[in-house]
């Protein structure tokens, strides 16, 4: 058998032997290459032995799972942390609990991108009793826009607000009180 050589333009001998070789590395690499594509990524599971009531101490699940059929770790613990996570300390991408860490966050406390806390929210769209973002809402709310009883942004609403056209003096007490002075003063 004869292979033509493209660069060159002339024929050379080339073994059966070398072939078949050559295409059974062929065949391992799209076989490797198509195990890579159709299926996702394996992901993470540890769970503490260790539990408090019914919960374990700790849950981690990130990732996909094919074996249980879950495209999304579901983590429940004291501590969770998973794409979706819910316990004392929740972290993942939707993490409910006491205190939540996540891409939208529900809690006590909550931290994250959208975060909807009962007593605190922190993150870019925050919604509680405290609340400090970039859009926020609640009781005091802080943030570049701001509603709330108190409120203090560039642009701000509420009973008792501070923005770049109007300060109460109630809302300036109240932020100076609780540290914010910087953040709230009259601009």
């Amino acid at each position: 058998m004869k292979v033509r050589n493209a660069n060159i333009g002339k024929s050379f001998p080339m073994r059966s032997h070398d072939l078949d070789k050559r295409v059974d590395e062929l065949e391992a690499e799209i076989t490797a290459l198509r195990e890579r594509t159709m299926l996702p990524p394996i992901g993470i599971r540890r769970r503490a032995t260790m539990t408090i009531g019914s919960l374990p101490l700790y849950e981690i699940s990130i990732g996909s799972d094919p074996g249980r059929r879950q495209l999304r770790g579901r983590a429940r613990g004291v501590i969770a942390i998973g794409d979706i996570a819910f316990g004392v300390l929740a972290i993942g991408g939707y993490a409910r609990g006491i205190i939540a860490i996540g891409g939208l966050a529900t809690g006590i406390f909550s931290f994250g991108g959208l975060s909807v806390g009962f007593l605190g929210a922190f993150g870019g769209l925050a919604i509680g009793s405290l609340a400090i973002g970039g859009v926020s809402a609640g009781g005091v709310a802080v943030g570049g826009t701001a509603a709330g009883y108190y409120a203090c942004g560039a642009a701000s609403a509420g009973l008792y607000a501070i923005s770049t056209t109007y300060s109460a003096p109630e809302a300036v007490t109240l932020f100076r009180q609780f540290g914010l002075g910087g953040l709230c003063d009259a601009r």
